[in-house]
């Protein structure tokens, strides 16, 4: 049985709700990626920081991302799985709340990775990964 620990990039790097959106676009273009996990103050992932937040959310809408914190562009906490979560259950989660990126957890809720579409992509035949992509982006 494959599971979400199979299959999530491990170790993901945080930014602090306190940190600009300019120092969280800086640090996706170090790591390339797309979106980061997003802390609070006391070291709990409270959201996910996407590169389309700060483009549709704060530079669309004319404010400075070197002024905007990751705190004030967070939504609320997002969609979960454990790392002992098979894969049925992760393309589950993913396609009902159609989401791209889904964080692991352990069994001390504490954040061990997160699974994109990209992870997906090497673990699934195509004909999953195309029902996949219809779910999400219906």
């Amino acid at each position: 049985m494959t599971t979400a620990a199979d299959i999530m990039t491990p170790g993901p790097q945080w930014i602090s709700e306190e940190d600009t959106l300019y120092r969280a676009a800086q640090l996706m273009r170090e790591l390339d990626v797309g979106a980061l996990p997003v802390s609070d103050s006391k070291g709990r992932m409270s959201s996910i920081l996407t590169d389309r937040d700060i483009v549709l959310r704060c530079v669309a809408d004319g404010l400075d991302p070197a002024a905007v914190t990751a705190g004030e562009l967070s939504l609320g906490a997002p969609h979960t799985i454990t790392a002992d979560a098979d894969l049925t259950e992760v393309l589950q989660q993913m396609s009902d709340h159609q989401i791209r990126r889904l964080p692991v957890l352990d069994g001390d809720k504490q954040l061990v990775g997160i699974i994109s579409e990209s992870d997906l992509a090497r673990e699934l035949t195509d004909d999953q990964l195309a029902d996949f992509v219809s779910s999400v982006y219906a």
